[in-house]
């Protein structure tokens, strides 16, 4: 079987040359030093070989065209729109991964990392359901940033985590990045919890994706609506990071085994 084939862009000279070093047992990396450049080389790639790459590694922090200017001018091109983009940024700030994914980024990879954390988001977007060893999704909706930041805290060494202050966005989101979980608040301003279960609930693929409701209600009555409007459990305000951590563990592992048997099911079809 050929390598997958890579690019990756970086302004800066060292970058470039580490990473294709880590990479070129695995994959066949090709290097642009702007996005200028970059365009060079998929023009040269698909003049002269028919072929695209099956992946781009763009750094945000570049002179010129920058990271995000240059992932709108690939989503632009039919041509090129496809392409899986990770973006690469020192910068970790929730500001800077929504922008990422909502320009199409599939994912966001945080300077420094380690050679296990790139391998495992780049062969995750070629074969997601098999390779077991990538770190599952989580996608949190609430209109708290302290409660955002809290919930980062807790899971940013356990999974990928992305936050949404605003609701009304994950219609649109969930249509760029694919979640293995939801944490969604209850009470929201425009959307609540209790809207958005519908809504995720009939975009194909997440008929049974996990949702988690937050609330500072821990009542009876409210629980019991949480459970009945569709969510899979529910986790009572102020977070306990211990309780959090069992709840998520509990809710993937029983929707990894569902998603496994369903891609058995494909594949004897």
């Amino acid at each position: 079987m050929s390598k997958k084939t890579i690019i990756y862009v970086d302004d800066i000279h060292f970058s470039l040359v580490t990473l294709r070093d880590r990479l070129k047992d695995k994959y066949d990396v090709f290097l642009a030093q702007s996005a200028e450049m970059m365009f060079e080389v998929l023009r040269d790639m698909w003049v002269k070989k028919g072929i695209l790459p099956d992946m781009i590694l763009l750094d945000i922090n570049m002179p010129e065209t920058d990271g995000f200017q240059a992932i709108r001018e690939l989503k632009q091109n039919s041509l090129y729109e496809d392409i899986p983009i990770v973006l690469l940024s020192s910068r970790n700030d929730e500001k800077t991964m929504n922008m990422a994914i909502e320009l199409g980024a599939v994912d966001f990879i945080t300077k420094p990392f380690s050679d296990t954390d790139l391998v495992d988001c780049i062969e995750f977007q070629f074969e997601p359901l098999m390779h077991s060893t990538q770190r599952p999704i989580i996608v949190a909706v609430d209109d708290n940033p302290s409660i955002l930041v809290s919930i980062r805290t807790i899971l940013k060494d356990h999974y990928i985590i992305y936050l949404l202050e605003e609701s009304q966005k994950l219609k649109e989101f969930i249509k760029k990045v694919t979640p293995d979980l939801f944490l969604l608040d209850c009470n929201m301003p425009v959307l609540s919890g209790y809207d958005l279960v519908p809504i995720i609930r009939e975009t194909v693929g997440y008929t049974q994706t996990p949702i988690i409701y937050l609330t500072s209600d821990g009542s009876f009555d409210n629980v019991s609506a949480a459970i009945a409007s569709g969510a899979s459990d529910f986790i009572v305000k102020p977070i306990d990071e211990n309780i959090l951590l069992e709840k998520l563990a509990a809710n993937l592992d029983g929707y990894k085994i569902r998603r496994r048997i369903h891609k058995q099911e494909l594949d004897y079809m």
